[in-house]
């Protein structure tokens, strides 16, 4: 549906994305993602055809958007950060400038994108009377006018209190049945559970493409092992359990809450199971244990590995 090769953009001689290139197949809800900065809205609005890139190609279901831009475009719903509502304007009035402006029958199209979105009680209201979630909805009322094939969202639910974020999400999820989605969001939980697919851009460049649940085997570090023991120095408490098979590493935790302990973190190399090897050790050596917890890598561990450069 979405094909993205080989993409450039500068502004002047700052290059904002770097010979991105990434397939979306109908049907998928993906996250992208990336710092500020990143690369990832000027990818966007590419996408869209707000901007022209520098190089590269972009098609929508077979379309290239700058050699026919106009049914490019057609296939397409996008909703940036701030949605650029007229706020003196009565929702239902809004919302037929818009099938007006689309060319689309208005009174076929608003009483199902009312029903959709969860307007109804909003749709006699100023826009400029409604809360923040009730306007991110009228945006994407707004977005999806046109019937797209694919929406792109940016921070839908940016700015919203925790109820909102969670009506918008499931909204997105029902659209998302019938739709692809492209996703831009700095919530990183809002990722893992909308989006089946992750695609992180850092620097301008891609440096992550998996699905949502390979991500952690794909570009994660291995699981780590939460210690604390007293009973023993540092080095040696070090020393001893670097020794171990399946231990890549051995560090201090400096920011525990109890510092009166030896916080440790053991960094594993492999999947094999080794906490009764370090259970068996501290027995051995006669060291007190406190805690000894299991710590797999979470989004946002990886999400800083891979921007971070860590």
């Amino acid at each position: 549906m979405i094909e993205v090769s080989h993409l450039s953009k500068r502004f002047g001689e700052f290059k904002a994305v770097d010979d991105v290139s990434f397939s979306i197949p109908t049907g998928q809800i993906v996250g992208l993602l990336g710092p500020n900065g990143a690369g990832k809205s000027t990818t966007m609005r590419m996408i869209t055809g707000f901007f022209k890139p520098t190089s590269g190609s972009i098609s929508i279901d077979g379309i290239d958007i700058e050699k026919n831009p106009v049914d490019a475009k057609k296939k397409i719903g996008y909703m940036p950060e701030s949605a650029p509502l007229y706020a003196d304007m009565i929702v239902e009035d809004y919302l037929r400038y818009v099938a007006q402006m689309q060319d689309q029958d208005a009174d076929a199209k608003i009483p199902k994108l009312c029903e959709e979105c969860g307007l109804k009680e909003v749709m006699h209201k100023n826009i400029s009377e409604l809360s923040r979630g009730y306007k991110q909805r009228v945006g994407l009322a707004h977005s999806l006018m046109n019937d797209p094939e694919i929406l792109i969202l940016d921070e839908p639910t940016s700015g919203l209190d925790p109820n909102q974020i969670e009506d918008v999400r499931n909204l997105i999820r029902e659209i998302g049945k019938t739709r692809t989605v492209i996703i831009s969001t700095h919530i990183l939980s809002e990722v893992e559970m909308l989006c089946g697919r992750v695609i992180i851009i850092s620097k301008g460049k891609l440096v992550a493409d998996s699905p949502t649940s390979e991500l952690r085997a794909r570009y994660g570090h291995k699981e780590n092992i939460l210690l604390q023991v007293d009973g023993v120095s540092k080095d040696e408490a070090i020393d001893q359990l670097s020794k171990l098979a399946g231990v890549s590493s051995v560090s201090e935790e400096t920011e525990a809450e109890d510092s009166s302990k030896l916080n440790l973190i053991v960094s594993l190399s492999g999947e094999e199971e080794i906490r009764p090897a370090i259970v068996k050790k501290i027995s051995e050596k006669g060291w007190n244990l406190y805690q000894l917890n299991l710590k797999k890598n979470n989004l946002e561990d990886i999400f800083h590995d891979l921007t971070l450069g860590k």
